[in-house]
């Protein structure tokens, strides 16, 4: 069990890194506008600062997970600090296209390692309640900080410069690095060798199934070169002695629930945080700055209802409780889909929010304690890499599919409707997928 000095340290170490992370993303969603009058960009370049960072993480993230396991979590995660913060900084001191897409794939490889990598110490520090309580913290920080980001985002886009955002990550990264020395338990890693094929495969698959998603030319060429790799992939997982992802995580249901819950979740939420700030800006003449104030009423309710989670999850169960979550923030989705310029803000967006609020704040975190129950603690890094994969592939094709839904419709009004009405659905699959997967191993 952690003491209260180390569960201190060591937790604003790994929720730190964690935020880092989101707010990279959130610069990005307020930024755009920005961006691209100071680097003047077209649109199919802009798109490509947000595509060159999810190929490079998507594509890292199970050689990210294992590598912490095979090399220690320490020195796996200090390399990530690093890569990250040189990378921040290289975004923020872009001059031209070619180098803020470059610099942003390679910070994706630094996020690849931080996300997977944090969690899985997170799993190595903490046991018993202090487990429960870090992840409960650790699930509150993808949704508050993505929310907070927003304002964070908005404040840096219309006060001072989108450059600030990425420099501010230069001295956090140092900061981190400093504390990691410091507190982390400095550990050798396990003996075996890196599945050299089955990285490679992952790698190319992973990013080519990711290219296929949000690239902008040969993108079926590339699903099918994602599926022939992908498929090469989990046949090597099977014959191989040291797996990069082994296959017995995947004997669960618990956590085949979890995986498919938290893809199809975070597919509707990264749609909605995305669209619904350009729907403030351009039907209620929001600012960018007002956009990212805009989801206080989300952000607010989500950090007091998160702060509760671990209490509920001893009282209620984190398979009840994540049900739970996850109905509420349908509801609050549907009611969303329902919004009209005529109905408002604090009617059509602010009341909705409050009570997607609730239901983010009940879900993430029993999503990513069921993403990582029962597992070994030879497999906590490749448990961790599959979590932050569902995570990061489940948000990119939400967030392809909503916009692409928006985009049919000439009307952004009516277009949103059906984009978060889509949302919806997934959520109602992913509500139907803790139910009847995660809720019955919860109850054995």
């Amino acid at each position: 069990m952690a003491t209260k000095k180390r569960f201190d340290w060591i937790l604003l170490v790994i929720l730190m890194s964690y935020f880092m992370i989101l707010l990279d993303n959130s610069i990005i969603f307020t930024g755009t506008v920005k961006i691209a009058q100071d680097l003047q960009l077209n649109q199919q370049t802009l798109s490509w600062i947000s595509s060159a960072y999810s190929l490079t993480f998507g594509g890292f993230l199970l050689l990210g997970g294992r590598a912490g396991d095979l090399f220690g979590r320490r020195r796996v995660f200090q390399i990530g600090l690093v890569i990250f913060g040189i990378g921040s900084l290289l975004v923020g001191l872009s001059v031209n296209a070619p180098m803020i897409i470059a610099s942003r794939a390679f910070q994706g490889i630094g996020s690849a390692i931080l996300a997977p990598t944090t969690l899985a110490i997170l799993m190595d520090t903490y046991d018993g309640r202090a487990r429960v309580r870090a992840i409960a913290y650790y699930g509150a920080m993808a949704g508050i900080g993505a929310s907070v980001s927003l304002v964070i985002g908005g404040v840096f886009a219309s006060l001072l410069t989108w450059r600030v955002g990425f420099f501010i990550n230069v001295p956090i990264s140092m900061w981190m690095y400093y504390l990691s020395v410091r507190h982390l338990q400095k550990d050798g890693g396990q003996s075996g060798k890196l599945d050299w094929l089955g990285t490679l495969s992952s790698l190319f698959g992973m990013s080519a199934l990711v290219y296929s998603i949000v690239g902008t030319w040969g993108k079926l060429s590339a699903l099918i070169l994602a599926i022939v790799l992908l498929v090469i992939f989990v046949y090597q997982e099977y014959r191989t002695s040291q797996p990069i992802m082994p296959l017995r995580l995947f004997k669960n249901r618990e956590r085949i629930g979890a995986y498919l819950g938290r893809f199809l979740y975070l597919g509707a939420m990264l749609g909605f945080w995305f669209i619904t700030p350009q729907l403030m800006q351009r039907q209620l003449g929001f600012s960018a700055l007002m956009a990212g104030v805009a989801f206080f009423p989300l952000t607010i309710v989500n950090f007091i209802v998160a702060l509760q989670v671990a209490r509920l999850t001893a009282k209620f169960g984190n398979g009840r409780l994540l049900t739970i979550g996850i109905f509420l923030t349908l509801i609050g989705m549907t009611w969303m889909s329902f919004f009209t310029v005529s109905t408002g803000y604090w009617l059509g967006i602010a009341l909705p929010m409050v009570i997607i609020g609730v239901g983010q704040g009940l879900s993430l975190s029993p999503f990513t304690a069921a993403g990582v129950a029962h597992t070994d603690v030879r497999d906590a890094g490749a448990a961790s890499g599959v979590v932050n994969v569902m995570h990061q592939i489940g948000g990119s094709v939400g967030l392809s599919i909503l916009v692409s839904v928006q985009g049919l419709f000439k009307n952004q009004v009516i277009g949103f409707h059906y984009a978060i009405l889509i949302g919806a659905g997934l959520l109602l699959i992913s509500l139907l997928a803790a139910i009847f997967l995660i809720l019955p191993e919860k109850q054995k």
